[in-house]
């Protein structure tokens, strides 16, 4: 469990300056649920693709090609 006093101000400063997307990772991996999830997957030597589908499809996740070229 993350363990951050989600009374103090302080601890969320940095939420101010994050894009949508960085704002929204930091809500998805406090969700138990979530974690969960991602752990039985993580676990598993090779999960398959349609374990991997049901898994993206459920917590909205998106994963863009990578660039072809470096930048």
């Amino acid at each position: 469990m993350i363990r951050i006093d989600w009374r103090a101000p302080a601890a969320y400063r940095h939420a101010k300056n994050l894009p949508a997307a960085g704002f929204a990772w930091e809500y998805l991996r406090r969700n138990d649920d979530y974690r969960h999830d991602f752990q039985n997957i993580a676990a598993t030597a090779q999960a398959d693709a349609s374990e991997l589908k049901a898994f993206v499809k459920r917590w909205g996740l998106r994963f863009p090609q990578r660039p072809r070229r470096r930048a």
